[in-house]
């Protein structure tokens, strides 16, 4: 028999509980000692103090879980108001009681932060539906791609305030989440148009893009003939939209063969840059030649010059910033033996003789001015107004013979 101040064991092995005055059969242990026995049922009392003390070091540590700490009390309040162990439970009783009112407050505290939680929720919902509708309210200026990533982020924050905030009540939260799913389906029913739209698009200009690099393609090899034609596809592919994954190989294989045909272009244009300033040379020669003629026999000096355009007109292209220049001095040595020859005719009468006297009169006024021009006139006119005077001498000769 073996017994404590707060149990004791019979012959039978029986143990009973010594509690508030009272005994009770908590259990048998029978084939063993009696000092075994009473210790099975001292060391379930120790199991149960030791829950007692993890919920005073949970609250004490600030633990707030109000609904474990509440269920851990219901079930040690239960185990101690029916024993089955050897122990003070008196003392477990006393010591959970002082813990209600901690575990009251903490669940008072759950409360309020359960209310904060759920209005925060709500109010994080809300926002998530006005912007959604925001997003949908004028869908002919959105920018699909930005705006549907946006959309996406708006629908993981939904998903991630479901998983983490507090069960909210389905009459509360159901009205947002309608308004939010309304925008969202709406969002997407307005995308699918567009992107259907798209690929509409990109289908008609794939089609034309592919039309424009064929004929592309047919022209390089007629090489720098076809850089007209070329330049015209050009304007076609600019104003033709966008085809889509397939732009830039098309683009590639049109661009390839302008590629080769300014290439050949360039080449040609090399060739005829030389070729042109070839003649350049040949005919400022001639011009060289045309500025000596005399004045003096009009009818030699006509068969000259004509020799000249002749040779002139099978000479060809010059640079095209120089053909004004060459072409207007050509001009000048023309009209100045036409001007000489009209002349002579003239003197051919008295009445012409008389006007030729005038006009000598006129000649030498004018390179006498032109004279006084030359002495204060910058070097590059000085040339020119030279060339003015000798013109004129000559006219001058050949006016005053026909009066002698």
């Amino acid at each position: 028999m073996s017994a404590n101040e707060f149990g004791r064991v019979d012959e039978k092995n029986s143990v009973y509980l010594k509690d508030q005055g009272t005994e009770r059969l908590v259990g048998q242990y029978p084939d063993v000692s009696a000092d075994e026995a009473i210790a099975f049922f001292i060391r379930k009392f120790e199991d149960l103090e030791a829950q007692v003390r993890i919920l005073e070091q949970r609250i004490a540590n600030g633990i707030t879980d109000a609904k474990s700490l509440k269920a851990a009390h219901s079930t040690l309040n239960k185990e101690v108001t029916e024993p089955k162990g050897v122990g003070n439970y008196e003392n477990l009783r006393q010591r959970l009681s002082k813990l209600a009112p901690a575990i009251e407050d903490a669940a008072a505290k759950a409360n309020e932060a359960r209310e904060k939680a759920v209005a925060i929720a709500l109010e994080e919902k809300e926002k998530i539906a006005k912007r959604a509708e925001e997003l949908v309210s004028n869908l002919g200026s959105v920018n699909w791609k930005k705006s549907g990533e946006e959309m996406a982020e708006l629908f993981a924050k939904w998903q991630q305030l479901q998983k983490d905030s507090p069960k909210i009540a389905k009459s509360i939260t159901d009205p947002i989440w309608k308004r939010y799913s309304q925008a969202r389906a709406q969002f997407e029913s307005g995308k699918r148009k567009y992107f259907a739209l798209q690929d509409a698009k990109f289908k008609e200009a794939k089609k034309l893009k592919a039309d424009l690099t064929k004929k592309a393609e047919g022209l390089a090899d007629k090489g720098a003939a076809a850089a007209a034609e070329y330049k015209k596809l050009q304007a076609e592919w600019k104003k033709a939209g966008k085809a889509g994954k397939i732009e830039e190989k098309l683009w590639e294989t049109f661009r390839a063969a302008g590629d080769k045909i300014f290439e050949k272009k360039k080449e040609l244009d090399e060739k005829l840059a030389t070729s042109h300033a070839e003649n350049l040379t040949a005919k400022q020669a001639l011009l060289i030649e045309a500025e000596a003629i005399p004045l003096s026999d009009l009818k030699a000096a006509r068969s000259k010059l004509a020799q000249i355009q002749n040779k002139w007109s099978k000479i060809g292209h010059v640079p095209k910033d120089q053909v004004k220049n060459i072409e207007g001095r050509l001009r000048q040595i023309e009209s100045k033996i036409s001007e000489a020859e009209r002349e002579a005719w003239q003197r051919s009468d008295p009445a012409a003789k008389a006007r030729s006297n005038a006009f000598v009169e006129q000649l030498e006024k004018a390179i006498s001015k032109l004279e006084k021009e030359l002495s204060s006139a910058p070097d590059n006119k000085k040339k020119e107004i030279q060339d003015q005077i000798e013109s004129r001498r000559q006219l001058l000769v050949a006016a005053q013979n026909a009066v002698d």
